[in-house]
């Protein structure tokens, strides 16, 4: 009985662990299928929906520069400080500026009375330029007047110097009739009638001759009167045209300040765009990076003084090799997880694939590529940019350069 029982014992004891290690092998089979379909669907999944965690957070952002030159006075700003648009970021003395809107605009004021003041002139010497425009054409009649008066002169004091000739002649020879005829008279070969009328003829001569001076002498004189008269005509017609150029330069003048007019403009709305270049606001949302100033710096134009990270678009790099490029598509959706903050997912969409990266294993060297005589057993595929951009970006998560995750869906 007791052999018995010890056999049957034993019976239950190999039954038992013939039935335990059919299951243990049946557990490693399901084990092993499990691991192997797991495998088979990651390496399936992986292929259609691309994955790495070689991939950044990125934004837009601006080197923030002064326009204009000057000590700061205001910096309400801290660094990694978040500002809304159109907060203040800085503000420069602006009394500098001030002064030169001032001057600009005191300088155009000056522009204005000096125009009006001549506009004033002009209007007073519009009949002065038109009286001296009159006065130079009657000037000039003047002038043509005088001239024809000496040419008449001129010819009367020639007649009556051909007149004194011919008076002379005849005074000469009544003369010579009386010389030769008085001689005669004691002779008794002429009568006293005779030396009478040769004695008349004398005086009448002598008379004309006398006449034809006189004339020659009022020809002169009037020859030379009208030789002054001209003088005086271009005299007056010399004053008549300074009188005109003086009125036309007086219109030149007010041209030539008007002309003037633009540039005056030109430098008020510089003197008031470089003063409200003083203040300085955020252009956008975004955080402050990079400040290392204070106030009582002194800004100049084109120098950096921080930077500004845009917060409303937010993007992530990606860097997908190039065999999952052909499972990524322009617009395709995808998960994004942040290193910092694995449980939370955001949508992003493919914006840009790129299309080029240096060659590590080649170079151009005039003109054509010189690679290397090596063999690589093991080739490493390229790695291509894939921006994504983050559709519902939380601002105070993302920073720039923090390592994602990045699923394409």
């Amino acid at each position: 009985m007791s052999a018995a029982s010890n056999s049957a014992v034993d019976i239950e004891r190999d039954v038992e662990l013939a039935r335990r290690k059919r299951i243990g092998r049946n557990v490693r089979i399901l084990v092993t299928g499990g691991a192997v379909v797991a495998l088979v669907l990651a390496i399936l999944l992986t292929d259609l929906y691309p994955r790495t965690d070689d991939a950044s957070v990125w934004a837009n952002y601006i080197g923030i520069v002064p326009q204009v030159s000057g000590w700061l006075v205001r910096l309400p700003i801290k660094d990694n400080a978040y500002v809304k648009k159109g907060d203040l970021l800085f503000e420069i003395d602006p009394r500098p500026y001030e002064y030169a809107l001032q001057q600009a605009l005191a300088d155009q004021q000056t522009l204005e009375g000096q125009i009006l003041d001549e506009e004033r002139r002009i209007a007073a010497e519009r009949s002065g330029v038109e009286a001296a425009r009159a006065g130079l054409h009657q000037s000039s009649t003047g002038v043509e007047t005088a001239g024809r008066v000496v040419d008449v002169s001129k010819a009367a004091v020639e007649r009556a110097k051909a007149a004194v000739v011919a008076a002379e002649a005849q005074l000469k020879l009544a003369t010579n009739n009386l010389n030769r005829i008085e001689p005669l008279l004691q002779k008794q070969y002429v009568t006293v009638e005779q030396v009478d009328e040769t004695r008349t003829a004398l005086r009448v001569a002598q008379g004309n001759y006398d006449q034809a001076q006189a004339a020659l002498q009022e020809a002169q004189a009037q020859q030379a009167q009208s030789l002054s008269r001209r003088q005086e005509a271009d005299a007056a017609a010399v004053a008549s045209q300074a009188k005109l150029g003086q009125a036309i330069h007086t219109v030149d003048t007010l041209v030539t300040l008007k002309s003037e007019r633009p540039a005056k403009a030109a430098r008020i709305d510089q003197a008031r765009l470089d003063l409200e270049r003083c203040r300085v606001v955020a252009p956008f949302d975004a955080y402050v990076t990079n400040l290392n100033i204070s106030v009582g710096a002194y800004a100049h134009p084109g120098a950096p003084l921080f930077t500004l990270i845009d917060t409303t678009t937010w993007y992530v790099i990606a860097n997908y090799r190039e065999t999952k490029l052909k499972e990524i598509h322009l617009g395709s959706p995808v998960d994004v997880y942040l290193m910092e903050h694995p449980d939370r997912k955001f949508k992003g969409v493919v914006e840009s694939i790129g299309f080029g990266v240096l060659p590590e294993d080649s170079s151009v060297a005039e003109g054509l590529p010189s690679i290397e005589r090596t063999l690589n057993w093991v080739h490493l595929s390229s790695r291509f940019p894939v921006r994504i951009r983050i559709q519902d970006p939380d601002p105070k998560l993302f920073r720039i350069g923090s390592t994602a995750v990045t699923v394409v869906r």
